[in-house]
């Protein structure tokens, strides 16, 4: 995963009501400033910000007259642009405000008479006590296969994850149907992703407008918007039958390459998993150290062509020391094996986001959804029950 992180969190609403009367622009002659065809003299419409709180709509009200003109601007020159309704007299932003950050409110009013003013004030949210960070999966601009996930992991708890979703727009070039599914991840961290209801098609673009700048999560506010996107490459499945003993590279329907393996031993913690599994990265070379996993002293090497399928560490990769038994046993620790010839075509063939789809009748259980990309092993209905906005 590559991170694209965020800075700066949360604070509790505070429901203020300040009238910016005071602030009124004045004229030479010490009067408020306007024109118009009111009475001499007439008060000016009475400006109050309602709404100012981090994590909120800022809400301008006017009473006595109607608001013609606001314009809220942020410490930076950002402007929050928003909209009148109530006949004229509610201004609401369509962002909410930051924590931390300063603003300044411009209103021009108007009086039933005709007569303008202008009212300028400024206010402040607290800074925030804790900052929610963000990591994207998949990179920006990548191709990947037809089963990966949009993936976000945060950094700190989502207790609010209803208000995170609302925030979250996921665009398809093909209008694909899917869903977000809340799940924990491996790591222990709250984790959302955005599953289609069947495997990606070819092709498809996906982009992701993540509007949380001022979102509280309840773990922390975020303070930053996100834009990311990617693209889904060909149409590979592998098929990995652990009771004969080998694995089928299927490419647009068609097998296109077999090879024997050999996956974990029976009857213990080195069996394999079983269900769908999806490639999460090709690392190369790697050590690999059963301690690392919980199977003891078992071993500690450097192993070729290492392709990641799940968190909790079962890979495919090149396994020499196994030879005897490709094609015939499952006598590993859990990863599926093969030789470093095969392990060499096979690993320049596929595509990180490609499904791994493993039977066998001696497996510890099916892939978890937070164990790796384990989202496929839900059906559909499950897998939308998963949303936070049902």
């Amino acid at each position: 995963m590559l991170p694209i992180r965020t800075s700066r969190p949360a604070l509790a609403a505070i429901a203020l009501t300040v009238s910016l009367t005071a602030c009124t622009a004045q004229a030479a002659d010490g009067k408020p400033s306007g024109t118009g065809s009111g009475a001499a003299g007439a008060p000016p419409a009475k400006v109050t910000v309602v709404g100012r709180a981090a994590g909120s709509p800022v809400t301008v009200a006017a009473s006595g007259g109607t608001l013609t003109a606001v314009r809220v601007v942020d410490a930076d020159g950002g402007v929050l642009e928003g909209r009148t309704g109530a006949g004229g007299t509610r201004w609401t932003s369509d962002r909410k405000a930051v924590p931390g950050t300063s603003y300044t409110v411009e209103v021009t009013s108007r009086t039933a008479g005709g007569e303008e003013s202008t009212t300028r004030s400024s206010f402040a949210t607290p800074a925030p006590g804790k900052v929610n960070k963000v990591t994207l999966a998949p990179g920006k601009n990548t191709t990947v296969g037809i089963a990966h996930p949009l993936s976000i992991v945060f950094d700190l708890p989502v207790t609010k994850k209803a208000d995170v979703e609302r925030q979250l727009k996921v665009t398809t070039s093909n209008g694909t149907e899917g869903s977000w599914g809340w799940v924990k991840d491996y790591s222990g961290r709250d984790r959302v992703d955005w599953r289609p209801r069947e495997y990606w098609k070819p092709g498809t673009k996906v982009t992701l407008e993540a509007d949380l700048d001022g979102t509280d999560s309840g773990g922390g506010w975020f303070v930053r918007d996100y834009r990311t996107g990617f693209t889904i490459g060909a149409a590979q499945v592998v098929k990995v039958d652990l009771d004969a003993h080998q694995l089928r590279l299927e490419r647009d329907g068609r097998t296109v390459r077999t090879i024997p393996v050999s996956g974990g031993t029976p009857g213990g913690d080195k069996r394999s998993w079983r269900g769908t599994a999806v490639l999460m990265a090709k690392e190369g070379t790697i050590n690999m150290n059963s301690e690392t996993v919980g199977l003891g002293d078992a071993y500690d090497k450097d192993v070729d062509y290492s392709m990641r399928l799940t968190w909790s560490g079962m890979y495919a990769h090149a396994a020499p020391w196994n030879a005897a038994y490709f094609g015939k046993a499952n006598h590993s620790s859990g990863c599926i094996g093969m030789s470093d010839e095969n392990a060499a075509s096979f690993y320049a063939s596929v595509n990180v986001g490609d499904p791994f789809e493993i039977k066998g009748r001696e497996t510890k259980g099916t892939v978890a959804e937070g164990n790796g990309y384990g989202a496929w092993n839900l059906n559909w209905e499950q897998w939308k029950a998963k949303s936070a906005l049902g």
